[in-house]
């Protein structure tokens, strides 16, 4: 069995890192994070035209025939440069548009804020001109949002609402990343009681209309915009019940692995050279034991982090019976052991790592928040246990 990247994949690792070397270096990075601007634009409009919002897509649809093992070669290199781009969140709403086409969950022609749920995939794909931006609203029990039907009377429906948006959502879910920039939301909610397809929680489409957009919250992650959702009887477009909601997670959770290997990679080389360069007691202090047990352990976790961030892709990507069981088991691992690199980072830089001149609170911000999104390390612990339970419970083996 081969555990390395291919030769087509280690290309395009090359590329892409050739890529955001040149677009986006530390200082294109602090001065979008420090700016108006929610993302970089250039960058953005560069990575479609390189069809990075694509690479998972058919070659029949437009898109470049590969999956979910480069999606995290790309993500894994946006984690490394910390790239103000609101990739993750685009790539995973247009996998769940599609997923929802091709399961007969919705007509492609079905509308969805004045464009068909086709046309959205192709927008959001960069196949349509200029890469539309797409976000995910996820809450780990999907109950802050709630779907009614659109002739439910507990609401009022909004006006010019199309035929196919049979549902209304209301509430507040968890803030979004990209959210105020998203031109599509995916939605986790609930079905009101009593409505067709009430029970667990689904997956629905929104596009914000004007002066519906989120509010956008200040966040410690300054390469990347946050928002609350509010929804106030919002027409949508339903993709699919609880095993949409498990493809989604299986893909943003792999996904978001691989975006923490990245940043917690580049801490760890920061580090060790920074261990090498700085001399205290006539000595580098990287000769010192405590240093370099840090730097040592540091490599441990990153290693580690690397096996399972890809396995989970892998897993995902080939439809593995255990898909599920390594996406979770990647973010609880991957989360854990980011912790941890930025915690060791932070000691090896010393005091230098608190300021603001140096880079590093930049990937320790931006590793906080791939912590806790799409569920952190206890919601996955629990998720595996219940997985690994029921498993248990019919006399099937667990590993």
């Amino acid at each position: 069995m081969d555990f390395e990247l291919s030769e087509d994949q280690e290309e395009l690792r090359r590329a892409a890192c050739a890529l955001l070397d040149d677009l986006a270096p530390m200082a294109r990075v602090r001065q979008v994070a420090l700016s108006s601007s929610a993302y970089d634009v250039e960058l953005w409009s560069a990575m479609a035209s390189q069809g990075w919002m694509a690479i998972d897509m058919p070659e029949s649809g437009g898109g470049l025939g590969m999956g979910m093992v480069e999606v995290a070669v790309l993500c894994e290199q946006l984690g490394r440069h910390v790239a103000p781009v609101p990739y993750l969140g685009t790539v995973v709403a247009r996998g769940s548009l599609e997923r929802a086409v091709a399961a007969g969950e919705v007509d492609p022609s079905a509308s969805l804020g004045g464009l068909t749920v086709q046309e959205w995939v192709q927008r959001l794909s960069g196949a349509a001109g200029p890469a539309a931006v797409g976000a995910v609203a996820w809450s780990a029990d999907g109950k802050s949002v709630q779907a009614l039907p659109a002739d439910s009377p507990a609401v009022t429906p909004a006006s010019g609402r199309a035929r196919s948006e049979e549902w209304l959502l209301v509430g507040r879910g968890d803030p979004v990343v990209f959210g105020p920039e998203a031109d599509l939301i995916v939605v986790l909610a609930t079905p009101a009681p009593g409505s067709p397809g009430a029970g667990p929680p689904s997956l629905f489409a929104v596009v914000p209309g004007p002066g519906q957009r989120c509010e956008s919250q200040a966040a410690m992650d300054l390469t990347r915009c946050l928002g609350w959702l509010e929804l106030d009887a919002h027409p949508a477009v339903r993709l699919g019940g609880p095993d949409a909601v498990e493809s989604l997670l299986e893909r943003a959770a792999s996904a978001v692995s691989a975006e923490m290997l990245g940043s917690a990679g580049r801490v760890e080389e920061m580090a060790v050279q920074y261990a090498k360069d700085r001399e205290q007691f006539g000595r580098a202090i990287g000769s010192f034991q405590a240093v370099k047990h840090r730097c040592a352990d540091m490599l441990v976790d990153i290693e580690g982090m690397r096996s399972i961030a890809y396995y989970a892709a892998w897993s995902v990507g080939a439809g593995a019976p255990d898909a599920t069981l390594a996406a979770s088991a990647a973010k609880v691992f991957c989360s854990d052991a980011a912790r941890r690199v930025m915690a060791s980072g932070l000691q090896v830089h010393g005091g230098i790592g608190f300021t603001w001149e140096h880079d590093l609170h930049l990937y320790m911000k931006r590793s906080q928040l791939d912590q806790v999104s799409f569920g952190n390390a206890g919601f996955h612990r629990s998720r595996l246990a219940g997985l690994l339970r029921s498993k248990a419970e019919a006399g099937l083996p667990v590993m």
